[in-house]
């Protein structure tokens, strides 16, 4: 018996080999796929001008220092300018987004309303619209308030995310037993006590997964701010990497700052990842504990 057990066993691990082989391999090939261009801009922000289209593509240069250098002095620092820029949309936006989603979404999950369910299901219909296709009414109606080109004008639509509420209905779901609402009240405790000091601190780990995913969208968001802005002491690194972009044309020496700034770019969104993901480890494995 013990034999017949331990042969099943032998069998069973063979058989899994293959399928955890093909598994890692699929994700090698992913993260390969995924790192593949900002490897490539990684090394290509290195070269200088006369390196950047006359050495191999995956060999270092020696001018990263000299791009950086003009990259900071391309119209007195205009590049910094849309840096700080993106990071008021960004950071702006998604911090209101993830305030909005959570109060929202917490709401939709722990109480029951007329017309809670109509709202709900507007939600996932407003997930299933592109945000293309709202770009130009959203133009039309910015200009007639006079808004357009100015910060609301990016910051207001992203402030209302149907998909950042629906995470929070979710997960509010999910994180809050009802039992905990209900001694809450019982001791007292009126609706914004216990969104303070019950609710929030259960929806702190999907509280950061709703700002990531709203800063990151909002960080590569190049059609609203197109659309919006005229003025470019306004734009974000988006738009101003493309307007250098479209002066290379005609100004190849520009491809050095064009490529530099997109390393630059992507850096805060590295930093940040790696700091809030302390924030998901310590949450989801403090509850796990309580539970």
């Amino acid at each position: 018996m013990a034999a017949a057990t331990r042969t099943a066993a032998h069998a069973a691990m063979r058989g899994a080999l293959p399928l955890g082989f093909t598994s890692t391999a699929v994700l090698l090939l992913g993260a390969v796929y995924c790192l593949f261009p900002v490897s490539w801009v990684l090394v290509a922000a290195t070269k200088s001008k006369a390196e950047l289209f006359s050495i191999s593509a995956f060999a270092p240069g020696t001018g990263l220092l000299s791009n950086l250098a003009d990259l900071a002095a391309y119209r007195d620092g205009v590049f910094w300018l849309w840096l700080l820029n993106t990071l008021l949309y960004a950071g702006g936006g998604a911090l209101l987004s993830t305030v909005v989603s959570t109060v929202s979404g917490y709401t939709l999950a722990k109480y029951r309303f007329p017309g809670r369910n109509v709202i709900f299901n507007l939600l996932l219909g407003g997930i299933l619209v592109p945000a293309v296709v709202l770009a130009i009414p959203q133009y039309l109606l910015f200009s007639t308030v006079g808004l357009a080109d100015t910060y609301w004008s990016v910051l207001l639509p992203q402030i209302l995310h149907p998909y950042g509420i629906y995470l929070a209905r979710v997960y509010a779901g999910a994180a809050i037993p009802d039992t905990l609402l209900e001694a809450g009240r019982i001791d007292g405790a009126g609706h914004g006590t216990l969104l303070r000091k019950v609710a929030l601190p259960l929806m702190l780990p999907g509280m950061v997964t709703i700002f990531l995913f709203q800063f990151v969208a909002i960080w590569n968001n190049f059609l609203l701010p197109y659309i919006m802005l005229g003025d470019d002491q306004k734009f974000p690194l988006t738009v101003g990497l493309y307007t250098l972009l479209a002066a290379g044309a005609n100004q190849p020496s520009l491809y050095n700052l064009i490529i530099t700034g997109a390393l630059v770019s992507i850096i805060p969104l590295i930093a940040l990842f790696l700091t809030m993901q302390r924030y998901w480890r310590t949450d989801l494995s403090s509850g796990a504990v309580k539970h």
